[in-house]
Formats: structure tokens, C-alpha cells, sequence
């Protein structure tokens, strides 16, 4: 998700007035229910999966601790040299590295939040696709239905796109949309 999402600005208002305009001019009732409809099953969609996608992240970061501990125990156990002798008979003691390499809590925490992350992101990713599918197929099953929406997308954006060149002509910014 964007921060962009939760910015808010006079340009976004704008917009935001312009598409209501369009939803109640160029579409009917059952239109306007059929796209909240849709708009419902995205996010529906989106949420489940980003809660699978953290349930499965926090699995696997709980069976990747399991591993590092198992990992870490069979190093211990295991006999190690002590020493390095060279060619010229000269023998170097090897310090023991078995403390640096114990699982730490800090370790486990990054383990815990950065698959928990990855897990949440890639769920609510995969949620948006299927729940965008979902929506879309809902709302291509009427042809008239998808001529009716797809016409009043057309007319909002020649809208959007008067106004912005009207700022611009008038020596404003470009929309930022």
C-alpha cells in the first residue's frame, strides 16, 4: 500500500468530487451497487491475504529458528580443530567461534518481522490481484453493466484531463493523479 493513500490535498478533493459526479450522472443504481460490490470484494481480498501471508511468514520464520537452533547445536557437538600447523612446522592456535555463532534474540526478532513483513506484503499482493480479478469478472458478466462503467471512466478522465489542461494554461501544476 502507498503512503501516498493517506495524503490528502485540494487536488485530491477535486478529483474525488469529480468521480462522485460521474458515479451519479453516468451510472445507474445497480451500477453504482455493483462497483461498491466490487470494490468490497478487493478488499476483502487484499485483508484475507495479507492475514494468510502473515500467518505463513510467522511459520516460516518459526520453522527457520528451529533450524538455526538445530544448526547451531550440531556445531557445538561437533569436534573442531584447535590449531593450524604450516609447512614450516609452526602451529597457530584457531580461536572458538562457538559463542558468535548462538542464536541471538535479536537475530529471532528480525527473523519474526521481516518475514512477518514479507509474508504480509506478498499475501495482501496476491490478495489484490485475485480480489481485483474476482471484481473485475463480477463486473464484466453484464455487457451493459461494463459499456455503462467503462463509458463513465472515459468521461472522467476527458474531464480530468480539461482541468488539467486548463491549470496548465493557466500557469498552474500539472495534476499530480
Amino acid at each position: 500500500m502507498s503512503l501516498a493513500l493517506f495524503r490528502s490535498s485540494q487536488e485530491h478533493t477535486e478529483l474525488k468530487k469529480l468521480a462522485n459526479q460521474h458515479i451519479h450522472s453516468d451510472l445507474e443504481p445497480s451500477d453504482r451497487e455493483a462497483l461498491r460490490k466490487a470494490t468490497t470484494r478487493v478488499a476483502t481480498a487484499t485483508t484475507l491475504g495479507s492475514f494468510i501471508g502473515l500467518g505463513l511468514g510467522l511459520y516460516a520464520s518459526i520453522r527457520l529458528r528451529k533450524v538455526r537452533t538445530d544448526m547451531f547445536a550440531a556445531f557445538r557437538a561437533a569436534e573442531k580443530p584447535s590449531f593450524v600447523m604450516f609447512a614450516n612446522g609452526r602451529q597457530e592456535a584457531i580461536p572458538d567461534i562457538t559463542p558468535l555463532m548462538r542464536p541471538t534474540r535479536y537475530g529471532d526478532f528480525a527473523t519474526y518481522f521481516f518475514f512477518g513483513l514479507g509474508g504480509t506484503m506478498l499475501g495482501g499482493e496476491l490478495g489484490l490481484l485475485t480480489g481485483t480479478l474476482s471484481a473485475s469478472r463480477g463486473l464484466s458478466k453484464d455487457p451493459d453493466r461494463r459499456e455503462r462503467v467503462e463509458n463513465a471512466y472515459r468521461l472522467l478522465r476527458v474531464d480530468v484531463l480539461r482541468k488539467e489542461a486548463a491549470r496548465l494554461e493557466s500557469g498552474g501544476t500539472a495534476l499530480h493523479v
